[in-house]
């Protein structure tokens, strides 16, 4: 089974609200950039990669956890945001039933993402392989 296929079944196996809501995150997670891949990594658990991991979503019993890699989610992306928890190195975002996600925010969050592995790729290339700008294309 792909992974698209397995976060499928995931999402029809939750029933009850946590399915939308991870339905929703999904949705929003992959219309904001085509070129994000769909994973299913660590014992079950759906990845969104583009150039590097952006997000990693679980469902719980009562909630459905969203983490992203770097950024400062939790503030944003809830109607409650008090209740998100908060970490060092990653962010997380905790939705519990009846909570709103901010679809727009989530997609603004995930552009972001998406710039900020873009960019940690181009600082690791080694020097000969990165773009070399001729003086006059400096602006």
């Amino acid at each position: 089974m792909s992974p698209s296929e397995r976060i499928d079944q995931l999402i029809a196996e939750l029933t009850d609200w946590r399915g939308k809501t991870f339905a929703s995150i999904r949705k929003s997670i992959l219309e904001a950039d085509r070129e994000i891949i769909e994973e299913w990594k660590w014992m079950g658990s759906p990845v969104w990669s583009r150039d590097g991991i952006i997000a990693v979503a679980n469902a719980h019993i009562g909630k459905v956890k969203l983490t992203f890699s770097y950024g400062r989610a939790s503030q944003i992306l809830t109607s409650s945001s008090t209740r998100a928890s908060k970490a060092t190195r990653d962010e997380r975002s905790i939705f519990f039933e009846g909570d709103k996600i901010n679809e727009r925010a989530l997609k603004n969050l995930v552009r972001a993402a998406v710039d900020y592995n873009q960019l940690k790729l181009k600082k690791k290339a080694p020097a000969g392989t990165r773009a070399k700008v001729h003086k006059s294309e400096k602006t």
